[in-house]
């Protein structure tokens, strides 16, 4: 696990100074410096600018930042500029235009309009990479380096077919192997030259309604995912190489979109090239905290448990949804510092000075329109500065200890939603969400996890919906629970192998010896349809009788034991919930989509059972997280409710580092309100 290599907490962010006249710089350092600014996100999108023909750089703008940058105690995390092509390129070269899945070419416009196969683009984003690099090795300022900006779009043009047949040329070796893996005899698909593959689109054979990016062949669709997110990682490499060349410690990363969920690139796949992981999230005023709370775990869990950075959010308002209100006060504040209690070692916001035209004019920064200090945001923002200057590097590199750990994969996400399947309702994120939200809800440390991590590190295992069984993991995890280890899958996992083949001999094919279990059917059911679970078991508090939905399939026991049934339907009396001994642990299967109300009894159950205990009991609204380092031990309680709330701290007398008070016992908690208290000694 490599450390951040940071002094503090950074805080700041995206900085534009290029789109404002010079006279503004000075003024915005004045404003830096009160607001507790200390890290800049300069040169995102000035690709344009420092290359204003194919022949001619020049960085005069960006030296002088740089300059007024360090004489201002800001240190810069360097973009490479390569987020938007020049005009330029575009029209002399139009191969890095992308390709839109219905065919259309894409003229100049907008951003992530970068073809990732374009022999151009990659030519000139690693020149560009290489020259910055060169320019600013020795510069004191510069701390990190940002590659390109939110990548991820996907490219239907020739180039890209070209090179996706070369990449499956690498991957299978043999067109007979290729045939094989995607079940071509189906519709009498089969292909006999790689000249004759074309990249899933809607001019070949779109699904649900000519969906751009599905066929009907589920392992093409497969395939053409895994290469746009490989494609876009060579891109990355590129310019990642070109910096390592030149500046072999440097701190390299690239900043992930989609609140850290973004669906079309395996993170997983990047992690070894980022030496720290970072991502932007922009949730709205109703999103819950669990769903933050899960996306900077699985920041953490993409590097085993190294911190990241939140690269990007919001001091207030976005502006690309149809209604963008502004986040009450406070707000800001403590999603900034759920995000450090998971593991962010820096806090940043899109932006620091507020565009004057454009796209993104209205969104929130930390300096407003109004260009000055007197506004409630840049007085929150100042605050935070503040605090987190006083904390210094005192919660650098600790690090969050978990029994728990949910298995998350890209690949299989991918596979369940590419359509076919009982039911369309049957979203891999959302199960993720919903078994994650009941340890959440009940204050368990958990970690995000992927297939190649070490799952003896967990008393406890949950892989929802594992629907792709990938070689090897059905053995890894009967060895993980023959150990000991309790493991917990769903409906529709072990169905079929990486290339979305289905494994003869039922259901749950490979899980089937470690599950005990056959599944014969599967019922999906509409959104409003129930059906109920009936408790045969005793199971600690749990009640006689709960409701289920979404899926209920048809299981036989092999030896698993019945724990539940079902209540109704045809299949009434046939389990619903299963537990099978293997040798010191067991396997649990649920056969249905279980209530909510179910799920964190049942699940706090298996906690109980491996002795894990929460951090602590606490109402609901207020999240209570904890983070370790060298015997110092760090508790997070965080009020999301607009209600004073109370919280039993313990007997033992802990100094709260916001205020530096000392505490113990019942406290009251304001609503927003944080405290971080600071113990020596080991959680349990």
């Amino acid at each position: 696990m490599r450390a951040s290599g940071f002094p503090k907490i950074m805080y700041g962010g995206d900085y534009n100074p290029e789109q404002f006249p010079r006279d503004i710089w000075d003024e915005d350092m004045r404003l830096f410096q009160m607001a507790g600014i200390d890290i800049a996100t300069l040169n995102v999108f000035s690709w344009s600018l420092n290359q204003p023909d194919e022949n001619t750089y020049r960085f005069d703008w960006l030296d002088d930042m740089m300059d007024k940058l360090h004489a201002n105690g800001v240190r810069v995390c360097l973009g490479t500029s390569t987020a938007a092509h020049p005009a330029w390129m575009a029209r002399k070269y139009p191969d890095v235009l992308t390709v839109t899945g219905d065919g259309k070419k894409r003229k100049y416009g907008r951003r992530h309009n970068s073809c990732p196969s374009s022999p151009t683009f990659r030519h000139y984003a690693g020149i560009m990479a290489g020259k910055l690099a060169e320019r600013y090795k020795d510069h004191p300022a510069l701390l990190l380096w940002h590659v390109n900006n939110e990548i991820g779009i996907r490219c239907h043009c020739d180039n890209c077919e070209q090179a996706f047949r070369q990449w499956l040329k690498r991957r299978y070796g043999s067109l007979e192997k290729l045939n094989q893996a995607w079940y071509t005899k189906f519709w009498g698909h089969t292909f006999y030259d790689w000249e004759e593959i074309v990249i899933p689109s809607g001019l070949s054979e779109g699904l649900s309604g000519g969906n751009s990016d599905q066929t009907a062949f589920q392992g093409i669709t497969l395939d053409f995912f895994r290469f746009n997110s490989d494609s876009w990682l060579e891109c990355y490499l590129i310019e990642y190489r070109a910096i390592k060349e030149i500046i072999p410690d440097a701190i390299v990363t690239t900043n992930f979109q989609g609140n850290g969920t973004y669906k079309p690139l395996d993170y997983f796949k990047w992690a070894p090239y980022l030496d720290i992981a970072a991502l932007d999230i922009y949730p709205e005023n109703h999103t819950p905290e669990s769903y933050m709370a899960l996306r900077y775990d699985l920041m953490r869990g993409i590097k085993d448990g190294a911190p990241f950075m939140l690269m990007e959010q919001s001091p207030s308002v976005i502006n690309w949804k149809s209604v963008n209100p502004m986040k009450r006060p406070g707000v800001m504040r403590i999603r900034s510092y759920q995000a450090i209690s998971r593991g962010a070692e820096s806090i940043m916001f899109f932006q620091l000075r507020r565009s004057l035209g454009a796209y993104e004019k209205f969104h929130g920064a930390v300096i407003d329109h109004a260009g000055h200090e007197n506004t409630r945001v840049f007085r929150e923002c100042a605050q935070l500065g503040s605090e987190l200057k006083e904390l210094g590097s005192l919660l650098l590199h600790s690090q969050t200890r978990s029994r728990i750990g949910i298995l998350f994969d890209w690949e299989n996400w991918w596979a369940v939603e590419l359509g076919g399947g009982p039911s369309a309702y049957m979203k891999y994120l959302d199960q993720i969400q919903k078994y994650y939200d009941a340890l959440y809800v009940n204050h368990y440390s958990v970690d995000l996890l992927h297939v190649n991590s070490d799952f003896d590190a967990y008393d406890i295992l949950l892989a929802p919906m594992l629907y792709m069984v990938k070689p090897g993991l059905a053995e890894k995890l009967e060895k993980y629970v023959e150990n000991g280890g309790t493991w917990v899958t769903t409906f529709y996992s072990g169905i079929v192998n990486e290339s979305d083949l289905v494994t003869p001999g039922g259901y749950p094919g490979e899980l089937r010896k470690l599950l005990g279990i056959w599944v014969e059917e599967i019922d999906a059911m509409f959104p409003d349809q129930r059906n109920t679970m009936l408790m045969q078991q005793k199971l600690g508090p749990l009640e006689d009788a709960y409701e289920c939905g979404l899926v209920c399939e048809v299981v036989h026991p092999e030896g698993a034991d019945t724990m539940a049934v079902f209540g109704s339907d045809f299949y009434k009396g046939s389990p619903a919930l299963t537990r099978n001994r293997y040798g010191k642990g067991v396997a649990w299967y649920a056969a249905t989509d279980p209530s909510r109300e179910f799920m964190e009894i049942w699940l706090k159950q298996l906690c109980d059972s491996k002795g894990i205990e929460p951090i602590a009991a606490a109402p609901p609204g207020i999240e209570v997280t904890c983070r370790e380092k060298g015997g110092s031990r760090f508790t997070f309680i965080m009020n999301h409710s607009d209600e004073r709330l109370s919280i039993h701290t313990g007997e033992q007398e802990q100094k709260e580092l916001l205020t530096g008070i000392s505490v113990q016992g019942e406290v009251q908690l304001e609503p927003k309100q944080v405290m971080i208290l600071h113990s020596h000694g080991a959680a349990n």
